[in-house]
């Protein structure tokens, strides 16, 4: 049995959502196949019991105790054959759904990590939501479903084939009910996937504007927007409801019709079948075969009904899927990118360059230039290079391995604590937490490294959650570590203890520090002075404090 997820679930094909699905088929093709497989003899065999029962009545009435004793051996085995098809049958669907599930949420989480920054500015927080919570199944069950499908469409064909041998009129009257059953359900299909297309889209905008104001609640209650923003979410809301009532109209149509009318259809095949069986055109058994298959064609119609509204689902699902994949990021890999990335990081437009093995701060008058400076060293901006050449022409993956920026922005995951800090059981979280002074907040928790993060980490203080950051991009211990402000929220007492055990943490690793705090520059190796955007001055802490007024007025300002 085929273990999941795969470690390399390839590159999707997302041209299109079909192609997307079928792209998930072929890579699922032994087990998508022989799925279908066993749904064709599953059904078949479903279809034989009929004609079977048929017989052996035909041989009763005859009184001939031989052959019906051997129609009962040959219906027993075909029930046997049938309950192995089915229980095999099933054990492969499932692989199927959860292969198709975790290969869709690896492409779209793989997708996400390469969009990096530019996710939020490519796709809604409604549509990310939608794929993770929604679409993901939505797909499963497409591809699941194939088995079942392809299984009804052959038993369908084939009782039509035995009913035009065994009586014409019969026979055309399912050829000509099956195909119309069919058309009834596809007209209903088409709105149905046209409502649910729009319901997703309403049900994403939401999400998103959920998101909007949950994250700005406080902002709102300060400039008094609360109850507009409340307002307008409750309208969209409505809109969404709405939508939703429309929909669920067509599904429940289209839930009638899949009882409805295979049962009509039974009701004719049925009557017709007792006038010709008065007439005797057909003997008894042949009419309890025809009611039986009348009774059985109702299964398989309904599942070919089924595959249709789970495969448009399913394309729905994908063309998000694919929306997803189309989006590109603002910092592409380049055609033929640099294999090695080597020698020292810089920043020309700045002039910041940052010596291998050495702590280097950089102060800067206005923060938000330091900010950009590491945006540009870690690729999250162009303007950076290594060794002279620009980033841009190793790969970004290269880039994001070698060289870690850790700011402010970054958020803390729901989960156990350790998976979020050390999520590759290194063995260095426990170094990590000492050099980030974060010992106290693990011990303050009642499970310890095992206790639950909630959403955003919103059960700790900003201090805390700086703290914890800092612990995560150590235990990560990049070649080069950029760090932004990492101290900015806690006391001076702590800021000391983590400014001093940093320098022995990140002891001949290449150390950033975007800071202007003098606690931590003083243990620097090295200090970046940047006005205007510039680098205007060098050297260490209290050098730069007794040659540049500008230099100590930015600094001493935010001594605390």
């Amino acid at each position: 049995m085929r273990h999941l997820p795969d470690a390399d679930p390839g590159t999707p094909d997302g041209r299109s959502a079909t192609r997307y699905l079928g792209w998930l088929i072929w890579r699922y093709r032994p087990t998508v196949l022989l799925a279908m497989a066993l749904g064709v003899l599953w059904m078949l065999c479903q279809a034989a019991v009929p004609a079977i029962i048929g017989l052996a009545i035909d041989a009763a009435t005859a009184h001939q105790g031989r052959p019906l004793l051997t129609w009962c051996l040959v219906l027993f085995g075909v029930g046997v054959v049938q309950s192995v098809a089915n229980i095999c049958r099933h054990r492969l669907t499932v692989v199927n759904f959860l292969g198709a599930t975790f290969t869709t949420i690896q492409v779209t989480v793989r997708q996400a990590g390469r969009l990096g920054s530019a996710l939020p500015r490519r796709l809604d927080t409604g549509e990310v939501v939608a794929i993770g919570t929604s679409d993901i199944r939505q797909i499963g069950s497409a591809i699941d479903i194939t088995a079942r499908g392809t299984g009804s469409l052959v038993a369908v064909v084939t009782v039509t084939v035995v009913l035009l041998v065994t009586s014409v009129p019969l026979g055309l009257v399912v050829v000509l009910g099956v195909p119309l059953l069919m058309a009834v359900v596809g007209l209903l299909i088409r709105p149905l996937h046209r409502r649910q297309q729009q319901t997703r889209e309403r049900q994403g905008r939401l999400t998103g504007r959920a998101a909007d104001l949950v994250g700005g609640l406080r902002v709102l209650r300060g400039v008094g927007g609360e109850a507009v923003m409340a307002e307008r979410y409750r309208t969209e809301s409505q809109e969404l409801r709405v939508a939703g009532v429309r929909t669920a109209r067509v599904e429940a149509l289209l839930e009638a019709a899949q009882v409805l009318l295979p049962g009509v259809f039974l009701v004719l095949v049925t009557w017709l079948g007792a006038r010709f069986a008065l007439s005797g055109d057909i003997t008894v058994g042949q009419l309890v075969s025809f009611y039986a298959y009348a009774a059985f064609l109702v299964a398989p119609l309904r599942q070919l009904t089924e595959a249709l509204d789970k495969i448009t689902r399913g394309h729905v699902a994908g063309r998000r899927v694919v929306a997803m994949l189309a989006a590109r990021t603002d910092l592409p890999d380049p055609a033929a990118p640099v294999a090695h990335l080597t020698g020292e990081l810089a920043d020309p437009e700045s002039g910041v360059v940052i010596r291998p093995g050495e702590i280097t701060a950089i102060v800067a008058t206005v923060p938000a230039d330091a900010a950009r400076i590491a945006d540009r060293l870690g690729r999250y901006a162009e303007g950076g290079t290594a060794g002279g050449r620009p980033l841009s022409e190793f790969a970004l993956a290269t880039v994001r391995e070698r060289v870690l920026v850790a700011d402010n922005d970054d958020r803390l995951f729901t989960g156990p604590l350790h998976a979020d800090l050390d999520p590759q059981g290194s063995g260095s979280l426990p170094a990590a937490l000492h050099a980030a002074a974060a010992g106290d907040i693990v011990e303050a928790l009642p499970d310890g490294l095992d206790s639950a993060v909630a959403e955003r980490g919103r059960t700790f203080s900003g201090g805390q959650q700086q703290r914890l950051r800092l612990v995560r991009a150590l235990v990560a211990d990049p070649e080069t570590l950029v760090l932004v402000e990492p101290t900015s929220a806690v006391d001076a007492h702590t800021e000391a203890r983590i400014a001093d055990r940093l320098v022995t943490a990140r002891a001949g690793r290449t150390t950033v520090i975007c800071t202007t705090s003098p606690l931590v520059l003083d243990r620097t190796d090295r200090v970046c002075f940047v006005d205007g955007g510039r680098v205007v001055a060098e050297g260490s802490h209290h050098g730069l404090l007794d040659a540049e007024p500008r230099y100590a007025s930015t600094v001493l300002r935010e001594d605390r």
